[in-house]
């Protein structure tokens, strides 16, 4: 075997492909021995990790396509897997030592790999095909086009078509017969790759063959096989067209919520299929998506979500929970008195006790002072549940203000984040808290036992006290350019730390630390001259979606200022049809994209040109 790339991991390989029978060792160390089934899975196991691994071991196994090639023609039982291996190392983009060993190397044995396209195991005839698109080999076209007509299994005659057109796409004639074919899985493979040779909007029968065939081969969108090159799977391909990603939803195709994810402004035509998507036996994750699209939507079109979530109150608490959070956002007054008797039997583990937290919140956010009661249940159960509940009292400051005392002793327990929730609360009390809390947030400020809640403790202390000397001593602590934002928090109090701020104002430091720099001087000086443009810089910054960059567009916002080179990289934000930020996972909030654009187009709407 060659050792000349990852040669810390060869012996390892080594070993396993002696388990395997391959490479002549008996003795595997302890591993087993060739003959031992048990053994050999479990080292078969281990190689087909190195497609994801990113160290030496995985360079090793790539120069031992050689060895792995050999075990693939010589050992029937783990054929199909083997070959999936060959396919994944020479379709690999990235390797730890910036090369690509496999790819040549598996090219090079594809010849003696070629029969299994005749194997009698409809899993190996089917794991040969993705290794063949890895190398590239458009000679083997011929030999694919003869099995596709011979091969009994509609998977795996739907593979070859999608083979076939990876390797030679043409014109695509010859896959529109095959939209007719009595197979679901060639149908559906036949119109998956006409739609990704053709520009949308795309042709309402085609995306129609793909509807229906799916909804007789149905299968999750994200894990459909991956192949190399130009494939795209079909749930991503559709999502180029928002237009007949709604068609294929109202057809079956689970991509109501996909659609709303990835464009703005559909949440009202996919919300029919989005009801219809909900899982009946384990609707959670789909709860909090839909309870996400329904923040989108005017009042008028709630009433269909309440409709069809209200039965789910009878089911078990998580799906309760969810239920109660989406009946909040939609309005439904009966979700006040389903929170309190959540919080009021809220279970103490995660994930249930998150739940509960997130649930609560939702109702007090919806439902303002009628929603009091619920904050009444938490202060009565301050300390119990997750800690997120007291996040809840934030929105009603008497009902904190009476609780303080149960709310002191949390500042110091720091399993299960309690003390974070509760130095967050009573800091935004303010001298509400009063002196009880203000001695508390002290103590734990200058000899707390766990430094980051002592930052925020300080912090707090400040706001209850207005004495920013804790907060200082606590910064000064920590060290240069740690807490940029705690200084501007302090506003003209952190005057003897501006130095830390201004060092990273300067050209060539990372545009996120410049911006947090600009935010701190601004806020603890007010100049505008030198923090203008590092905050316009972040806020105009690139695609996708941080915190400190929605936090520099309400800065300049606040500000009033906008550098004139920076109005047309918003203004894409602000009208791009396609959403600028997607992928953040299911959470019951507002859509990451919504608020981000609200806040530049307030930005654009308030802001003096300047520059």
């Amino acid at each position: 075997m060659e050792t000349d790339g990852g040669a810390e991991g060869a012996p390892e390989v080594a070993a396993l492909l002696a388990t395997l029978g391959i490479g002549g060792r008996q003795d595997t160390g302890g591993t087993g021995t060739p003959g031992d089934p048990d053994a050999r899975e479990a080292a078969l196991h281990t190689l087909l990790s190195a497609t994801w691994r990113d160290d030496d071991f995985a360079v090793a196994t790539a120069h031992a396509v050689p060895q792995l090639a050999r075990l693939a023609r010589e050992v029937p039982a783990h054929r199909a897997d083997l070959l999936r291996l060959l396919g994944d190392l020479a379709d690999r983009p990235d390797w730890p030592d910036a090369r690509r060993p496999a790819r040549d190397a598996v090219a090079a044995e594809l010849p003696g790999l070629l029969p299994s396209a005749h194997d009698p195991d409809a899993a190996v005839r089917d794991a040969v095909l993705p290794l063949v698109v890895a190398c590239g080999r458009t000679d083997v076209v011929p030999l694919l086009r003869a099995r596709l007509a011979a091969e009994p299994e509609p998977a795996v005659r739907g593979h070859l078509v999608t083979a076939l057109a990876l390797l030679d796409p043409g014109d695509g004639a010859w896959r529109h017969p095959l939209l007719t074919d009595p197979a679901p899985e060639v149908r559906l493979a036949a119109a998956e790759d006409l739609l990704r040779t053709t520009g949308p909007p795309f042709p309402d029968d085609l995306v129609d063959v793909c509807a229906r065939a799916y909804g007789e081969i149905p299968y999750e969108l994200d894990e459909a096989p991956q192949w190399p090159g130009r494939h795209e799977r079909l749930g991503d391909r559709l999502l180029a067209d928002p237009g007949a990603a709604l068609r294929a939803a109202a057809a079956g195709v689970p991509l109501a919520f996909e659609v709303t994810e990835h464009w703005r402004d559909r949440e009202a035509g996919a919300l029919p299929w989005a009801l219809r998507e909900l899982d009946a036996e384990d609707p959670p994750w789909q709860l909090l998506r839909l309870a996400r699209l329904c923040r989108a939507l005017p009042p008028g079109l709630h009433a269909p979500v309440r409709d069809r979530v209200r039965p789910l109150l009878a089911r078990d608490v998580p799906v309760r929970t969810e239920a109660v959070t989406v009946l909040a956002v939609a309005g439904a007054p009966e979700s006040v008195e389903e929170a309190v008797r959540l919080v009021e039997g809220a279970p103490g583990p995660p994930p249930g006790a998150y739940r509960v937290a997130r649930a609560a919140a939702a109702v007090t956010e919806a439902f303002g002072a009628a929603a009091l009661p619920v904050a009444r249940a938490v202060a009565r159960r301050i300390g119990h549940g997750h800690p997120d509940l007291l996040r809840v009292l934030e929105r009603y400051p008497a009902v904190a203000v009476a609780a303080v005392d149960d709310v002191v002793p949390l500042v110091s327990r720091y399993e299960g984040g309690h003390a974070w929730t509760a130095v967050a609360l009573l800091g935004a009390l303010g001298p509400a808290a009063g002196d009880r809390a203000a001695r508390a947030l002290l103590a734990e400020a200058t000899g707390g036992g766990h430094s980051t809640v002592a930052l925020y403790a300080a912090m707090a202390h400040h706001r209850v006290t207005g004495d920013p000397g804790p907060a200082l001593d606590r910064l000064r602590a920590e060290g240069p350019g740690t807490w940029l934002d705690f200084v501007g928090d302090l506003g003209p109090a952190g005057t003897p730390l501006l130095p830390w701020a201004e060092e990273r104002l300067t050209p060539g430091t990372p545009t996120e630390v410049r911006a947090a720099a600009a935010r701190a001087v601004w806020r603890v000086t007010g100049r505008t001259e030198d923090t203008v443009e590092p905050l316009a810089r972040r806020a105009a910054a690139g695609e996708g979606y941080h915190r400190s960059r929605l936090d520099a567009v309400r800065e300049l916002t606040r500000m009033g200022l906008l550098p004139r080179w920076a109005t047309a990289p918003l203004r894409e934000v602000a009208d791009a049809d396609r959403r600028v930020v997607s992928g953040l996972g299911p959470d019951d909030g507002p859509h990451p994209d919504d608020v981000l654009r609200d806040a530049v187009r307030t930005l654009l709407a308030t802001a003096e040109p300047v520059g």
